[in-house]
């Protein structure tokens, strides 16, 4: 899934961004998102918490769900890499760990709950989500486990886009329900998933 920071930045009108202010806006959303959820915030709110103009929001930003996909891209490229490294099962397994905690510890994991949650009734927000976050950070983590099936490291009974499925939804939805995701259940779902037992 649930980009990094190989994902090409769109090209806004306006000025061109303060790198100081812009920082400052994705920070402002992602603590206000935290603190009052995606209901409650505004861009307003964005505004006065990062001391710039509204203004100056909407001519870098079309939208709060745009600013937040910003804040997502950005700081899950940094704390949510997907692994380059030489492909295993092992290496697999943190990855999905690491999500697991993005995911109920990180305020930009937050965030990626947040805009899954407003896409089932915005199809604006599920279109956008797809196609900048989503989409992409599927494709490199269908990579990372075909090439390790290629390797022979791993050996997954379903195809890549359904192993993907299978090992990330049990987590989004625990997520989502404000549930925690106990460092069994990773190794449950990578163990049946990822080696299957023969026969």
């Amino acid at each position: 899934m649930p980009v990094a920071n190989s994902q090409p930045r769109r090209t806004r009108s306006g000025s061109r961004r303060d790198e100081a202010a812009r920082l400052a806006v994705l920070h402002a959303a992602d603590d206000l998102l935290a603190e009052h959820g995606f209901g409650a915030l505004t861009v307003e709110a964005i505004a006065r918490r990062a001391g710039v103009a509204k203004q100056t929001i909407y001519r870098w930003w079309p939208s709060k769900v745009e600013v937040l996909l910003d804040t997502l891209i950005e700081d899950s490229g940094k704390r949510l890499p997907i692994p380059t490294d030489p492909p295993t099962a092992e290496g697999i397994r943190g990855y999905l760990r690491a999500f697991a905690r993005f995911v109920t510890r990180d305020p930009a994991g937050k965030v990626l709950l947040a805009l899954i949650a407003e896409a089932q009734h915005d199809p604006a927000t599920a279109k956008l989500l797809d196609e900048r976050y989503l989409g992409p950070r599927r494709e490199r983590e269908r990579d990372m486990l075909t090439r390790a099936i290629d390797a022979g490291t791993v050996s997954p009974s379903l195809g890549p886009d359904a192993t993907i499925d299978a090992l990330i939804g049990p987590i989004v939805y625990r997520a989502l329900t404000g549930s925690s995701v106990p460092g069994r259940l990773v190794d449950t779902l990578c163990e049946d998933l990822l080696r299957p037992r023969s026969g």
